[in-house]
């Protein structure tokens, strides 16, 4: 049985999850998080209040395949509350290409699926999971001011509450997301490689009038709808026949602004492929307003050994890597991060040079190749995007309730792939009709294998250009000019 006790700060996704697998392995946890615990309420129930910490969980999420291998391998009893919950298993392949004879089915193929859930009942799910496991005590509305390190000043002895409270513990994991609070506490703040995303994303959750019936076709396997040249539009099925619709476009994009009202965006939404189904008169009825939020950047928190960090002080989930949302990817590197680190520990207890090695691999290993994808995938997006908005956009930040600030565009780093690799337009597009293509791009969108692992391998790149470039039965999206005619005309509808 291990006795170390470890402080987990933060108590989201990735904190819960890391503090499960923790206890598993015996350890005693500790978690604190800021924000009050979640109100009573049943599992599942469309009014489930949004943390205030974390802002992001009223939007759109997706368990990739990563985080339901992850969930079916480890925590079992967490999948199966997550579908009496309402959850539900989505199967991939039924977004293969249809051609007679084109795809034949496989056996690892059973990865391809994903969980179509709210991150608000995944959440939910873990809490409860986590209130109820031994070895866990779950400290809601108490903030954490900084880690108390020994005498050598190397390993830490616990953190210190706002309220001046000593938690001791011998390891301390940073689940604070992309505040990233140890780097803080510890004074190394340097070592961050970032890259912009440059997205402002527009949501509203819907429920279907009959939740056994699907509207449309998922023709993106998990959802429906695209990223395009200038915006995306993406509809999400999750739980309990509720579904989300989220509309991304370019941060500082005042034309774009007012699809924050319903009017304006419920018009962009029917007008844009594969969502209009969904939003039919009778077919659903929205259960939100719409909710606006911009993207952080893709961040990587570089290896701790770099830093000067202490030993046993270490950030998990988006405290540790971000990735640009439109991809889909941060739930699932959250909780596979969470369960390693858990592992990591159990297997090398003792805060030191060696443990903390480490977890720099572990990091290196697990993260880098998907923050470099997202890197590249976000830098392609925003020249697209701003090739066609033109002079349209303020460039700038903007708040994480959407507002634009005037200013200089966020630089984009080149686009610098592998000699020789396709683009990711060009794999895609050869994905409609080559099954071994499909497969191969499900795999790395699905965070099941790496990019270099697929787009590197001769005979993928072989296949992908000699692949057929004929068009698939999804129509075009509106150009720029139709979309913002649509989003004016809504807007002066609803001033009338």
């Amino acid at each position: 049985m291990n006795c170390t006790t470890v402080a987990v700060v933060g108590g989201g996704l990735s904190g819960l999850a890391a503090a499960l697998a923790l206890a598993d392995h015996g350890f005693t946890v500790r978690v604190l998080e800021r924000a009050p615990a979640p109100a009573p309420a049943p599992v599942g129930t469309a009014d489930w209040p949004v943390r205030s910490s974390a802002p992001q969980t009223g939007h759109s999420h997706v368990l990739t395949s990563l985080g339901l291998r992850l969930l079916r391998k480890r925590a079992p009893d967490l999948l199966e509350a997550a579908l009496e919950a309402g959850a539900e298993v989505l199967d991939l392949t039924l977004s293969a290409p249809s051609a007679p004879g084109a795809f034949v089915r496989e056996e690892a193929d059973v990865e391809l699926a994903t969980l179509a859930v709210r991150r608000i009942v995944l959440d939910e799910v873990l809490h409860r999971a986590a209130a109820s496991r031994p070895g866990i005590t779950l400290s809601y509305g108490t903030a954490v001011r900084g880690v108390r390190l020994d005498g050598s000043g190397r390993r830490p002895v616990g953190v210190v509450t706002d309220t001046g409270e000593l938690v001791p513990a011998a390891i301390v994991l940073d689940a604070t997301g992309r505040r990233a609070l140890s780097r803080t506490w510890t004074g190394t703040t340097g070592g961050t490689r970032t890259g912009p995303t440059a997205v402002r994303v527009f949501t509203r959750f819907y429920r279907l009038t009959d939740p056994s019936a699907r509207p449309g076709p998922l023709n993106r396997g998990n959802a429906a709808g695209g990223i395009w040249d200038h915006y995306a539009a993406v509809v999400h099925p999750a739980d309990r026949g509720v579904f989300a619709v989220s509309l991304g476009t370019l941060t500082g994009d005042r034309a774009t602004g007012p699809l924050r009202g319903a009017r304006a965006f419920t018009a962009a939404a029917r007008l844009s492929p594969g969502i209009a189904p969904w939003l039919a008169s009778g077919v659903s009825e929205p259960l939100t307003a719409v909710r606006a939020i911009t993207s952080p950047p893709n961040t990587l928190h570089t290896s701790p050994e770099q830093d000067g960090r202490p030993y046993g002080v270490y950030a998990v989930g988006d405290a540790a890597c971000i990735t640009d949302p439109l991809y889909g990817r941060g739930m699932s590197l959250a909780l596979a991060h969470a369960f390693h680190v858990a592992d990591l520990l159990a297997a090398h207890p003792v805060p030191d040079a060696a443990q903390r090695a480490r977890a720099a691999d572990l990091a290196e290993e697990l993260l880098r190749p998907w923050y470099q994808q997202a890197e590249q995938d976000s830098a392609a997006r925003i020249r697209s995007w701003r090739a066609a908005a033109g002079s349209g956009t303020a460039g700038g930040s903007a708040t994480a309730g959407g507002s634009g600030t005037a200013g200089s565009p966020e630089a984009v780093p080149p686009t610098v792939l592998p000699t020789g690799r396709p683009a990711l337009a060009e794999i895609a597009a050869a994905a409609h009709h080559d099954a071994t293509v499909w497969r191969g791009l499900t795999r790395v969108l699905m965070s099941l294998s790496t990019p270099d692992a697929v787009f590197d391998d001769q005979g993928f790149r072989d296949r992908v250009r000699g692949a057929a470039r004929r068009p698939v039965g999804m129509p075009a999206p509106p150009t720029r000019e139709e979309l913002l005619q649509t989003i004016t005309a809504a807007e002066q509808g609803a001033r009338v």
